[in-house]
């Protein structure tokens, strides 16, 4: 029984491990694309807005202050 339960416990590991690496990479560029796109932002305020509040305080932690208030004032100022 211990031969049928091998190739299923290494297609099982294969398959953990590629969700976790497309789950790494998937955040990455979801921070990049955030951290280099304030029409993004602006977006992602919209829609998933508890998202952008973690990127603003992960980017806080790291130093970066500012950031969190610019947004508002460019985005109304497009609007105008």
């Amino acid at each position: 029984m211990a031969c049928t339960l091998d190739p299923l416990a290494k297609k099982i590991f294969k398959g953990v491990l590629l969700a976790e690496l497309v789950g790494i990479f998937g955040a990455y560029f979801l921070f990049k694309k955030m951290n280099t796109s304030q029409g993004f932002r602006q977006t992602m305020s919209k829609k998933f807005s508890f998202i952008l509040e973690v990127h603003y305080k992960s980017i806080e932690h790291s130093g970066m202050y500012g950031i969190r208030e610019q947004d508002p004032e460019k985005w109304l100022n497009s609007k105008n």
